[in-house]
């Protein structure tokens, strides 16, 4: 069990849904390729192929990725492990996001030299503290609930939302349904681009 105190209250449903398959998707290359980095939009596509079911990964963008590393990167860092979410990088930098903190060459060894079969059987633990840690008054929504209320705002806030384009939209979509207000996932998506980009 981790210190409550250690949960990261900021993860949306959707980050730890989409996070936790993330996790299971970067083991799986970790081991396949002795540590090599995978760009997000790699990362997410074999995440999907592993979860050919899952509506929440099927919908996942590479724009929001970025939560759903910290989610990983947090889980790691509550047991003790090498940060898995080092092996993920931008496309165009081929490396992780400018808010990466550690050695990363270091950082992708330790991941490399992990026996990570051990560690699988403490997520579902660390699912449940970090959804217990949300704030209980969570609305979510059906997609199409969704896209009204997105719909809704964009028209009364064009000028705010020029720059979405529809990679971000996916993404507020995705977090509307996990629960977020129109202008916390517009933040939220907008913050995200900044430091990791598009893909």
């Amino acid at each position: 069990m981790t210190d409550s105190t250690s949960i990261d209250t900021r993860f949306t449903l959707n980050d730890i849904e989409v996070g936790s398959r993330l996790y299971e998707a970067l083991v799986r290359h970790a081991q396949a390729t002795q540590g090599a980095p995978i760009v997000y939009g790699d990362l997410l596509a074999l995440a999907k192929s592993l979860h050919p079911e899952d509506p929440v990964v099927q919908r996942a963008v590479p724009v929001g990725i970025g939560m759903k590393l910290l989610f990983v990167e947090a889980f790691c860092r509550s047991h003790s492990y090498p940060n898995l979410a080092c092996l993920a990088v931008n496309k165009l930098t081929l490396t992780p996001g400018p808010g990466y903190i550690g050695d990363w060459e270091a950082d992708k060894r330790a991941v490399a030299a992990f026996d990570w079969s051990t560690a699988d059987a403490r997520l579902p633990a660390y699912i449940s503290e970090v959804r217990s840690a949300l704030p209980k008054k969570i609305k979510r929504r059906k997609e199409n609930e969704a896209d009204e209320v997105w719909w809704t705002y964009f028209n009364a806030n064009r000028s705010a939302c020029a720059q979405v384009t529809a990679d971000d939209k996916e993404e507020i979509i995705n977090l509307l349904m996990a629960g977020l207000d129109p202008a916390a996932a517009l933040e939220q998506v907008l913050a995200a681009k900044a430091e990791f980009g598009n893909e």
